[in-house]
């Protein structure tokens, strides 16, 4: 059974795959400097190692970033609280030492973590599942654009769906990626019309319910600006927990 703690944890053991650094990093005041790595277990997307990215908890930030990026940012972080660099005036000094070595920085990412209370739901819709074998229909589907990849993505497949039906329509769609074996992303879409009903509030909550039911750890990332996209987490149970940016 999880609780708060265990998945923090998971996280945290999780982001250490991913960033190459060691767990006990996200519990230090200190900003921890490392070198991109392919580790096994890391969340898949993408084939290649980031050039550069970034990420917090709330308290430092560890950076990924290659060796000829190190002495730049070896003075970038020595005097900066981790929280800040995410800042527009700061990060736009890396903006600028990036684009010496041809590289962008892309979205930053906004994430959450479940509480671990069941949420008691009463769609006033139908409500149909869809498993991983049956997702692959709507890759391509401009309606669904963040409820699945756009393609079937073997590193971090889509593995299980949720969709509201009214009238026979396809009103929503929620769906999960295993980004990593015990983490797995939520995405929502809700058709432009039948917006605020809490269509996609419902079809989220569904969705983390039967995620942990399957025994994973549900997750949700936003960008700052999407504020319906962060009431829906809000009103589901998640909180911001962790940013992350990086390169294109």
């Amino acid at each position: 059974m999880f609780t708060k703690e265990k998945i923090r944890c998971e996280l945290i053991k999780q982001l250490s795959v991913d960033f190459n650094c060691n767990e006990e990093d996200f519990y230090s005041e200190r900003n921890v400097l490392t070198i991109p790595a392919l580790n096994e277990g890391r969340r898949m997307y993408s084939e290649k190692v980031n050039f550069f990215s970034m990420v917090t908890l709330g308290q430092n930030a560890i950076i990924s970033a290659d060796a000829k990026m190190h002495p730049f940012l070896k003075e970038y972080i020595s005097d900066k609280q981790g929280i800040w660099l995410f800042e527009q005036d700061n990060i736009a000094s890396v903006e600028k030492e990036l684009s010496k070595y041809g590289e962008e920085l892309w979205h930053s990412h906004h994430l959450f973590l479940p509480d671990t209370k069941p949420l008691k739901i009463k769609p006033g819709f139908q409500v149909k599942w869809f498993e991983e074998n049956e997702i692959g229909q709507f890759y391509g589907d401009s309606r669904f654009p963040n409820a699945f990849c756009e393609k079937y993505e073997p590193g971090r497949p889509d593995v299980l769906g949720v969709c509201a039906l009214i009238d026979g329509k396809m009103a929503g769609m929620a769906g999960c990626s295993a980004d990593s074996r015990i983490m797995w992303q939520i995405g929502i879409d809700v058709m432009p019309s039948y917006r605020g009903n809490g269509i996609g509030t419902a079809l989220v909550g569904l969705l983390k319910n039967e995620i942990f039911n399957r025994g994973a750890i549900p997750f949700y990332g936003t960008s700052l600006s999407n504020i319906y996209s962060q009431n829906i987490a809000i009103n589901c149970g998640f909180y911001p927990v962790w940013t992350e940016i990086s390169t294109k």
